[in-house]
């Protein structure tokens, strides 16, 4: 069994509760944070079953709370870090909620260079020493046929290109890093007329993680394995 451990974010549902589930299950030490854990009834049963999962609470958006968790954290190894938390802002073309682009800026692109930041020392002492984000091939310019969806579009774009900069920032640190496509999923955020299930996504994904190296550190790659155009 593996003693690797691995920190996600946004773990209480969809593809980050896949994640808890599959690694718990494949013996890894599970850090599973969401911003409620008293309402996170999947997550509680699987952590009341698995001992390897521990449940923490952290909202990504407040950056002090992330500050608190690496303190509090601080003589853990964290051999994966995943990046999970997500927000979609419905915008269109004269109809977006520019308070709500603020927002999703801060969680779905400023959080993840901040957990970086706040862990990096952790993910150092680690024996596999990686972090992966979930963006979206929306937030690929090169993919873009259909316009649309501004807000959520800018922020997978910008942190696409916050996780290519950590590529080259870290590798001195023996980081790799990856840019993940989990495909159109069926969760609360894909909608129930995605393509494919939770458990087919986190399982590619997973795959793709194993396989990360610093020679491979800094690619925009999907569930499938396929490298994704920026």
């Amino acid at each position: 069994m593996s003693t690797y451990q691995v920190l996600i974010s946004g773990a209480n549902r969809g593809i980050g509760l896949e994640f808890s589930k599959q690694y718990a299950a494949d013996g890894w030490k599970v850090l599973a944070c969401c911003r409620n854990p008293e309402q996170a009834a999947e997550l509680n049963t699987i952590a009341s079953t698995n001992s390897n999962v521990r449940i923490l609470s952290l909202n990504v958006a407040d950056f002090a709370q992330i500050d608190a968790l690496a303190t509090q954290l601080k003589d853990e190894n964290i051999d994966l870090l995943i990046n999970n938390a997500g927000v979609y802002p419905q915008s269109s073309f004269g109809d977006t909620n520019y308070d709500d682009w603020a927002r999703a800026f801060k969680v779905n692109t400023m959080s993840s260079l901040k957990m970086a930041e706040a862990f990096v020392q952790h993910i150092t002492r680690s024996q596999l020493k990686k972090i992966a984000s979930l963006t979206s091939k929306m937030g690929s310019i090169d993919d873009n046929s259909s316009g649309d969806s501004y807000s959520y579009r800018s922020t997978k774009t910008a942190l696409n290109m916050i996780m290519k900069s950590l590529s080259i920032d870290l590798k001195p640190y023996g980081i790799s890093v990856v840019t993940l496509h989990p495909g159109w999923v069926k969760t609360d955020m894909g909608g129930y007329n995605a393509l494919i299930d939770t458990h087919t996504s986190v399982t590619g994904l997973r795959d793709v993680i194993e396989k990360l190296n610093l020679n491979t550190s800094g690619k925009f790659i999907a569930f499938d394995g396929k490298e994704i155009a920026w």
